[in-house]
């Protein structure tokens, strides 16, 4: 891919995003992930963007302290800009060569400021802490730092556990408060819910009236997830649906621009290259807006700027097409393959009682391989699917028929009678999903390269009232047909 929208660096992966909003530029921190082996040290390293579509490399902006370092790895935190102009770091040193008192790779918070813009760093080792009474000394991370106008005082937010509880029910986001940046004392843990292993790259920011908990869910479901308040104390509330996306992106942290949040993940690649690998640590940074709405609740979707990128249309299949299954399945396809990278957008009508319907991407001639987006309204969720899905022998009950879906891919949506938006944006491996601008499903597509685009339904009826294809400016464009004996009847 041509890294629009998305960004990679060349024979590396994207962790951890630290994300500084200024004067209309967004600096993008992140956690450069060579996976070599050995290891070598993990430094910060930085690309700045305007539109959120393209982005600059800066290089590296703290590196690795060495392999006698505390901070061999340089690993999650966050920035902040002080009264007299000068730019704060905060984040995690860690080195599997440094013990704590449990026996586990301590993690210490570490501090670093610059007076040039950010473009170097001096390092603050005195400053340097470890966890608190009462916290394991082997998970105590990702520092958050903001200012509390109301206290006048800076409160650091960090990723901790519990000396004691049930091994998985530890996680607590613990804190710290300071008046001059350079010296923490110990505060009531911000948030204790007893759930979850740890909560991950924490962050805290007001939006209106709200105020809004941003969190990593380590380790049940590997997601990011959001939790809102009246105040900064709490209580915190849990909506409905407190997602943001699914098992594919994670440690998500946002900044704001001319009142818009943003929130800047990355997309997880899988062992092999393979839809059957296991998921990956760190991969494609992608970008996702959320929108409030009037009960305080979030939405989130693809950022405009990355929509528009894909600005070449063409209607793929009729729009008026319905297809009547009441008992059965029926679909329509493209008559052509869909380019590498797209942007479909999919309204259909969908009638009540309806099971299932949705869309086919890379998909062959007859519709039976490739890729499934699945809405199912009865089950009020999106789902991603494949065929053919993991053999695990030769036998026929050997094949992973049993598993209904990729079931770390689902993602909860009221789909009612009447008509839903599906849109998907493609990009080489990268999917990202999004139904009724609200609710974003991110995956990978690996073992299907190429193919045809189609619509679907299962024991229902639905009626395409729009599905069109959008190209990328620069991208080579096969016109998309749709097949007019495959199924479909216009009405």
């Amino acid at each position: 891919m041509d890294q629009r929208g998305f960004y990679q660096p060349n024979g590396a992966w994207v962790g951890d995003v630290i994300p500084w909003q200024e004067d209309g530029v967004f600096h993008l921190f992140y956690l450069h992930e060579t996976r070599q082996v050995p290891k070598e040290g993990m430094p910060w390293r930085r690309v700045v963007t305007e539109n959120l579509v393209d982005f600059r490399e800066a290089g590296e902006a703290i590196s690795s302290g060495g392999p006698s370092a505390a901070d061999f790895n340089v690993y999650t935190g966050s920035i902040v800009l002080a009264g007299d102009g000068t730019h704060h770091a905060f984040y995690t040193g860690q080195n599997p060569a440094k013990a704590g008192d449990d026996g586990l790779p301590l993690q210490v918070v570490m501090h670093a400021t610059s007076d040039d813009g950010m473009h170097s760093w001096q390092r603050h080792p005195s400053d340097t802490f470890g966890a608190t009474a009462g916290y394991e000394t082997a998970d105590w991370r990702d520092p958050f730092v903001f200012w509390d106008e109301d206290a006048q005082l800076w409160r650091m937010l960090i990723t901790a556990r519990h000396v004691d509880g049930p091994a998985r029910r530890r996680g607590v986001i613990a804190q710290c408060t300071s008046r001059d940046l350079s010296s923490w004392e110990p505060a009531p843990p911000f948030w204790d819910p007893r759930r979850y292993l740890a909560h991950e790259c924490p962050e805290v920011f007001k939006w209106g009236e709200w105020w809004y908990l941003v969190f990593s869910e380590f380790s049940d479901a590997f997601t990011t997830r959001y939790r809102m308040s009246r105040s900064l104390h709490g209580p915190w509330i849990v909506p409905e649906h407190d997602t943001i996306d699914g098992r594919a992106f994670y440690a998500a942290k946002s900044a704001a621009r001319d009142g818009r949040r943003l929130f800047f993940g990355w997309i997880a690649s899988r062992e092999g290259a393979d839809d059957a690998g296991a998921w990956q640590w760190a991969g494609t940074m992608s970008v996702l807006e959320a929108e409030q709405r009037h009960d305080g609740t979030l939405a989130f979707h693809p950022a405009d700027e990355l929509r528009e990128a894909f600005s070449r249309p063409g209607e793929a299949i009729a729009s008026g097409t319905t297809l009547h299954a009441p008992d059965g399945y029926r679909d329509v396809l493209t008559l052509g393959d869909a380019p590498s990278s797209f942007r479909l957008r999919a309204r259909l009508e969908i009638d009540e009682g309806t099971s299932e319907c949705g869309v086919l991407l890379r998909a062959s001639a007859d519709g039976d391989e490739g890729y499934v987006l699945r809405l199912e309204p009865k089950r009020g969720r999106l789902v991603f699917d494949r065929w053919p899905r993991q053999s695990t022998g030769t036998e026929q009950w050997q094949i992973s028929g049993d598993v209904p879906f990729a079931v770390e891919l689902e993602r909860p949506c009221r789909l009612d009678a009447g008509e839903h938006e599906l849109e998907v944006i493609v990009d080489g491996d990268l999917c990202v999903a999004t139904v009724d601008n609200a609710t974003v499903l991110s995956t990978r597509l690996y073992d299907f390269a190429s193919g045809r685009l189609g619509v679907f339904v299962g024991e229902g009826a639905v009626t395409v009232t729009e599905f069109s294809v959008f190209a990328r400016d620069d991208a080579e464009v096969t016109p998309l047909d749709a097949a007019d004996d495959l199924f479909a009847t216009a009405t």
